[in-house]
């Protein structure tokens, strides 16, 4: 079985860690090997977010990467945001515990990681962080899922969103009654102006 580290060169990952006996997760689309001895990691987070948040406060989380048979509602549960009042994990029973009080997904991914962060950078509406790899495995041979594949193939075959709005860019939804005018673009980084309601 390959390294999982060649997990890391594209794809989607589900990122999450927990801080005051919460849990929070969000789907992110930058990950990557910075060094194999000692094996870091760097991954980038969008600061409005509460796993960010959890992150800043705790110094660790998982990360799973992501396959192509991940169904839809896997990306809609989790999404590219996580909410501030809502524990993404409650109820979502393919959940597994690393142990130290971390989740992450064994289902639907390839490999997955348990990181310490040693280091950030500030990169404006996103944080970079840098981690050791306290632990990496190999889950399973199968492909990682692109952005790319996921809009092709499994966001098209889901059922079109009936609210909230839409970046006329990527396609990428924010399920919200309201569109903050601030807001980039998780996927993309377009701004608020390029975002329309869903009709």
């Amino acid at each position: 079985m390959p390294s999982p580290f060649h997990s890391l060169t594209y794809g989607l990952f589900l990122l999450s860690a927990s801080a005051d006996g919460r849990h929070n997760a969000c789907i992110i689309n930058t990950a990557q090997q910075v060094t194999s001895s000692p094996a870091t990691i760097s991954i980038s987070v969008s600061k409005d977010n509460l796993t960010h948040d959890m992150i800043r406060a705790t110094g660790r989380f998982a990360l799973s990467v992501l396959t192509e048979d991940a169904p839809f509602e896997l990306f809609r549960r989790f999404g590219m945001q996580s909410g501030r009042n809502t524990d993404k994990f409650d109820g979502f029973s393919e959940a597994v515990s690393t142990g130290d009080g971390l989740l992450r997904l064994t289902a639907w991914a390839n490999a997955c990681f348990t990181c310490t962060v040693i280091g950030s950078y500030d990169a404006g509406t996103h944080t970079v962080f840098f981690a050791a790899v306290d632990e990496a495995a190999c889950l399973a041979p199968a492909k990682s899922v692109t952005y790319e594949y996921y809009q092709k193939h499994i966001k098209s075959a889901a059922p079109p969103p009936t609210s909230g709005w839409v970046c006329t860019v990527c396609g990428h939804v924010l399920p919200s009654e309201t569109l903050p005018e601030d807001y980039v673009c998780p996927i993309c980084k377009h701004g608020a102006a390029d975002f329309v309601r869903v009709k």
